[in-house]
């Protein structure tokens, strides 16, 4: 039966390796089921009620994703989406969580429409082939900053910006530790040489006393106190455009470049027809936005961190689905998920961060018009803490450059388009 729903011979894959793929991308964004209650916590939603939420979408999204996109691709609510939510929207602009919660799922609705016509797989085709490879090499640049931030090997410095830590503290030593196991088993080829890194890492900080043992098993908090509270209404009459707007722009540019850097990693068929395709895989991104909404939680979307468990051997939707049933399991073992600390996924991404700025050798270094606008987009990502901010970096000088150098005809027409949108964006949006 799996054979048949996931084409596991036709990928050169089998049931261990998604498992370990999917187990391995799993650990590598379990932290958003412990972040995201804080931070929406902060508008005065139930915190409880968030962690099932949480839990829920992510495994929604999984499922969509893994039995109609047979891609291995984990979701969740998002990093940087749920802090427009809570810091921008209910206490930047005064909103009330519901109606934060019904702009999401307003721009659901709206990726649905783009997905169903095909303009969302033509804003995809649209993409120049200098930042489609420079999309992966900037998530790479973005996935070690998130890594090396949370081992302590890089600090924040109030004349600098960035410094390196403490390498002498618990957490740099083992991450190092950690990457240098997890190259060194990769090296010789060992499956799962990302997951026993990070279990490793885990162990160890057990038995020295460095993460406490929380216990195994809790009952999942109630999830009524934000189950189906959306207000549309109240969404639509505040702000149509300069909040749900923003939602599309960064949701479809964040999921979009992170799929496209995932596809790029695992070999993914991006464009043809039928399953196992790009435009499934938006339509199912779709479909998590909005369900989220529905349970009471930020927008859902791709996790970059998805790349590990490619690494580790996810190739199919099994692994997708693999980590929804894991995000299920954390509503029961949620003190259990807790004991892996961030440090020890940390080695994991930098591993695979290293991996994915091989692709900046398909970069057309001697055309400047090619070449500027990819530089830009994978260095503004990690600069900016933003996917979405390198692809407007990106796209906005392509497009100038090949205008003022008499190139434009080399333009697709909806790159054009979305390079003012993104102009626009940063004109009257620029704080959001």
């Amino acid at each position: 039966m799996l054979e048949k729903i996931f084409q596991l011979n036709a990928n050169k894959t089998s049931i261990q390796a998604e498992l370990i793929g999917g187990l391995t991308t799993f650990l590598a964004m379990a932290y958003i089921v412990f972040v995201n209650p804080t931070i929406l916590g902060s508008t005065g939603m139930d915190k409880g009620a968030v962690i099932v939420a949480t839990c829920l979408a992510a495994a929604l999204g999984c499922f969509v994703m893994g039995f109609w996109a047979n891609w291995p691709v984990g979701m969740a609510p998002g990093m940087g989406l749920n802090a427009f939510f809570a810091f921008g929207v209910v206490a930047g602009m005064g909103w009330t969580w519901q109606e934060a919660l019904g702009a999401v799922f307003l721009s659901g609705c709206v990726f649905i429409i783009l997905t169903i016509t095909g303009l969302r797989k033509m804003i995809v085709k649209s993409i120049p082939q200098s930042l489609q490879v420079a999309i992966p090499a900037g998530i790479g640049m973005f996935l070690a900053l998130i890594a090396m931030t949370g081992a302590g090997i890089v600090v924040s410095n109030p004349s600098t910006k960035v410094a390196l830590g403490d390498l002498s503290s618990p957490s740099a030593l083992m991450s190092i530790g950690g990457f240098l196991l997890i190259v060194g088993l990769d090296y010789y080829k060992v499956r799962g040489a990302i997951l026993i890194g990070i279990l490793t890492v885990t162990a160890l900080s057990i038995v020295t006393g460095h993460v406490e043992y929380n216990g195994l098993i809790s009952a999942p908090p109630n999830i009524a106190p934000i189950f189906m509270q959306l207000d549309i209404m109240g969404a639509v009459a505040k702000g149509l455009f300069n909040v749900i707007l923003v939602f599309v722009l960064v949701e479809i540019f964040d999921a979009t470049g992170t799929l496209t850097g995932i596809a790029r990693r695992a070999g993914l068929n991006m464009m043809d027809g039928g399953k196992g395709t790009m435009n499934r895989a938006l339509f199912s991104d779709s479909i998590a936005i909005t369900g989220g909404a529905l349970l009471g939680t930020s927008s859902t979307t791709a996790y970059i961190e998805s790349v590990a468990g490619v690494q580790a051997g996810g190739r199919t939707g099994l692994t997708a689905v693999f980590v929804g049933l894991l995000f299920l399991a954390a509503l029961f073992f949620s003190p259990l998920i807790g004991t892996v600390p961030v440090y020890a996924t940390a080695p994991a991404l930098i591993y695979v961060a290293g991996l994915m700025l091989a692709e900046l050798a398909h970069v057309k270094w001697d055309d400047l018009t090619e070449a500027a606008p990819a530089a830009l987009t994978a260095l503004v990502m990690p600069f900016t803490y933003s996917i979405a901010n390198g692809l407007a970096f990106g796209f906005i000088s392509y497009a100038a450059l090949k205008l003022v150098t008499r190139r434009h005809h080399e333009v697709h027409p909806a790159a054009w388009v979305i390079a003012i949108l993104f102009l626009v964006r940063f004109a009257f949006f620029s704080g959001h």
